[in-house]
């Protein structure tokens, strides 16, 4: 997403108000180099939302030549987890980016973030509170009325210093005390009423083990995690924008010289799903989807397993910008993106996901028949396969009416149709169980005369539907994903109240071609009139094959445009 570097497509890119600001600093002279960082939280998957942040991140970095980190911001150990420190590195990784040997953590600095704390407190900035939390709000005020100060705002500094120390050496409860800026009880922006710097919390850290038990607040720790890398550029959502006073207030008063400067960009919102990473983590623990990459997440893994490229990602944040004001953006345009990326790289097949049997009974039993067939009609040079013809094949049983209406165009009684790549068939004869009444096969005749390829103009057919050879088809479990919540716009009083419950459907008795039998996990395809499918990475094994629908193929973004 840099300005003028230009994407996947060679299409330059229009630059942006961080950009311009940037220029603007180095202009003045007020920074020589640009670098900036991503510092998640890990304490849950990325999701795609964070996708914007990295792009933007990085390609800022890259547009200006600098220099670009990766760190993790781990200074809540309650939450936080080495699974999550992978899964966001193996995200960065896939989108296309590298930190080389920049990747930094938060608990790199919690001795730097003491010593911070202790001239805080000796600067007269800083106090130990030993309000209660509900007793802390009650104190913070309003948006309309100011706060009041602590009864122990006064506290000496000897007394503060003592009790800092005996907080980090475990002498207190948790949640008894906690360490406050001494800022503004006053002030109209909330964030700058004394807020929290340090809680006590007997949590076991992921990679400081239980050497501290006193954690900084994230609005403390992120500025200096910023000034000690010598980032320049804090880029960040706008709901830090308020927060934007204390970041600049902890950088001067911890004294640190040429501080970096924090620039706020509009947030990624999408229809039809969750991008609030508790909710995400709900949906993981109370089960609703069957993990952090289930494909009906917009989880980073979750799209990634579903079948979305990075292209398709990075196209996507490229059209939608970067912007000062918040907005919803419709998933149908993430839809459009994948589609775009992959109607000239995927490969072709036919599949049946609802299959009926289909007899050709004057087609030679025991007879294969090897047709040729293009693999991507709208690029060739994706080459050819063969596909297997026998006398038993299987069409979709939505390609069948016994008594159709008068425009229908595929197969009903009496009527001729082209199998694709293969011959015109006619149905003859429909066989239906006696019960129930059900259709459980047709019996149909071929002409030889209008195979596929030979030039044959005689007549024309009804229409053209697809098909797979019963001898050779392999049976798969196929996913059909849909939105994961309905109308965003309804009223409810728990928004798990809004989830859809067709979010998926599984389809266990489909069949496709044979060459989808040795596919790798992850390959793409796109299936004739029923869109684009990926081979399950997480659930294919050798004698079950698992494909889920990345996305349909009709394209209601294209037609808003």
């Amino acid at each position: 997403m840099s300005a003028n570097a230009p994407n996947d497509n060679n299409t330059p890119m229009a630059s942006n108000f961080i950009h311009n600001m940037i220029d603007k600093d180095l202009e003045d002279g007020v920074y020589n180099k640009v670098h900036t960082r991503f510092p998640p939280e890990p304490n849950g998957y990325l999701h795609i939302g964070h996708a914007k942040a990295i792009c933007i991140d990085y390609g800022t970095a890259e547009k200006y030549n600098g220099l670009y980190n990766l760190r993790f911001d781990d200074t809540n150990p309650s939450k936080e987890d080495t699974e999550y420190v992978n899964s966001i590195q193996e995200d960065v990784r896939w989108l296309g980016y590298d930190w080389e040997d920049r990747m930094y953590y938060a608990s790199d600095y919690f001795d730097k973030f003491y010593e911070c704390a202790l001239l805080l407190i000796k600067k007269g900035k800083a106090y130990v509170c030993d309000l209660s939390a509900e007793e802390t709000r009650e104190y913070r005020g309003t948006l309309k009325e100011p706060g009041k100060n602590s009864p122990y705002r006064d506290r000496s500094i000897e007394e503060n210093l003592d009790l800092f120390e005996r907080m980090k050496n475990g002498e207190f409860e948790e949640g008894s005390r906690v360490l406050r800026a001494k800022i503004d009880m006053a002030s109209p922006n909330l964030n700058m009423r004394d807020p929290v710097l340090y809680r006590i919390q007997f949590s076991t850290h992921h990679r400081t083990g239980d050497k501290w038990c006193i954690y900084p607040m994230y609005d403390y720790a992120h500025p200096l995690e910023d000034a000690i890398e010598g980032i320049t550029h804090s880029l960040c959502s706008l709901e830090f924008e308020d927060h934007r006073p204390l970041y600049e207030w902890a950088l001067t008063e911890c004294e640190f010289e040429n501080p970096p400067r924090q620039i706020e960009f509009a947030r990624l919102n999408l229809t039809g799903t969750v991008m609030s990473k508790r909710k995400l983590r709900e949906l993981v623990e109370e089960d609703y989807v069957d993990s952090w990459d289930d494909p009906r997440m917009p989880t980073l893994s979750g799209l990634r397993r579903r079948g979305y490229t990075p292209e398709s990602i990075k196209d996507f944040l490229d059209r939608v910008g970067v912007s000062k004001s918040n907005s919803i953006v419709d998933m149908a345009m993430l839809e459009h993106c994948i589609r775009d990326d992959l109607k000239m790289k995927a490969p072709r097949v036919m599949s049946v996901l609802n299959p009926l049997k289909v007899v050709i009974t004057n087609y030679p039993e025991g007879e294969t028949e090897w047709l040729h067939a293009e693999n991507n009609a709208e690029n060739p040079e994706m080459g050819s396969r063969e596909i297997p013809f026998s006398r038993v094949v299987y069409i979709e049983r939505e390609d069948f009416m016994e008594e159709p209406p008068k425009k229908y165009k595929r197969l009903s009684p009496g009527v001729e149709v082209r199998l694709r790549h293969a011959y015109f068939i006619k149905c003859e004869e429909v066989i239906k169980d006696e019960a129930t009444g059900e259709i459980l096969e047709l019996r149909c005749t071929y002409d030889p005369e209008t195979k596929s390829g030979t030039g044959f103009t005689g007549r024309k057919p009804k229409g053209t539907i697809h098909w797979v050879s019963a001898d050779h088809a392999v049976k798969a479990e196929i996913r059909l994903y849909d939105r994961l919540l309905l109308d965003e716009d309804k009223e409810v009083e728990d928004w798990k109240d809004n989830l859809n419950p067709d979010s998926l459907k599984k389809l266990e008795s489909a069949f496709v071609e044979p060459a989808l039998k040795e596919a790798e996990l992850g390959s793409k395809y796109q299936f004739l009139r029923h869109g684009y499918f990926c081979i399950d990475t997480k659930e294919t094994t050798e004698d079950s094959l698992v494909i889920n629908r990345v996305v349909s193929l009709k394209d209601s973004w294209k037609k808003k445009k």
